[in-house]
């Protein structure tokens, strides 16, 4: 996986690309976004909204359903929400929308899925009890904000 690839449609006719939704013709324009830079903003943002133990990690070589993981912990449920949604807004804004979200705060443990990056943001003691860290310990850390 390379990037993911992030659809917005217009009223546009076009020879090339129509698609007839509901009777009405829509023309797909199409934006590109590295998986790289998805798993870095994530990261950033992560970072941004006080995240403790931010890991980004390059999962390519390793599984077939990602191409990065970015792992990282909230404080208190407020703090897990906070961090999820700040991300979600932020790469909404660049076209970027989860597939879907997993988990809540109360379970300690939020997911979200963006194609080629899996977001994981876990309560302090869930994330000691599954140490996707050290599940994962084969991939390539890119960044570790401590």
């Amino acid at each position: 996986m390379a990037g993911t690839l992030f659809s917005k449609y217009t009223w546009q006719d076009s020879p090339w690309s129509n698609v007839a939704l509901s009777g009405i013709i829509w023309k797909e324009v199409s934006a590109f976004l590295e998986a790289e830079e998805i798993a870095r903003l994530a990261t950033e943002l992560a970072s941004e909204k006080q995240a403790r133990d931010v890991a980004m990690l390059d999962v390519r070589a390793l599984c077939s359903f990602a191409d990065y993981f970015v792992i990282c912990t909230g404080d208190t449920k407020r703090h897990i929400e906070a961090i999820r949604q700040g991300i979600d807004e932020v790469l909404k804004t660049k076209g970027v929308v989860p597939h879907h979200n997993e988990g809540t705060p109360d379970s300690g443990w939020m997911l979200g899925d963006f194609g080629s990056v899996i977001v994981h943001i876990f309560a302090p003691l869930e994330r000691d009890y599954y140490q996707l860290d050290r599940l994962w310990d084969k991939a390539t850390p890119v960044v570790r904000i401590q």
